[in-house]
């Protein structure tokens, strides 16, 4: 019996990143995962700095880096990545 790879969501919490949206982010991903059942599918954790300080803030989900992604943006992300389950 095969099992599915756990989903992951690595949030970039370097200074350069936290200061652009990921302080703000952080919390969205937070509710966003507890609103919708998610905590224990999934593993969520910060990274201190992902050298593309420029491209931030930065998110990856799985293996996918995504770049510039504002606040305003994360949930429509968020539901993208959790959309290919379904």
């Amino acid at each position: 019996m095969s099992r599915e790879k756990q989903k992951e969501i690595v949030i970039c919490m370097g200074s350069s990143c936290f200061s652009r949206g990921n302080k703000v982010a952080l919390g969205i991903i937070r509710n966003y995962l507890k609103e919708n059942s998610l905590e224990v599918d999934i593993t969520f954790r910060g990274a201190h700095c992902l050298g593309i300080c420029e491209q931030g803030p930065v998110l990856i989900l799985n293996d996918k880096t995504h770049k510039k992604v504002m606040p305003d943006e994360i949930t429509g992300v968020l539901d993208e990545f959790f959309s290919s389950d379904k």
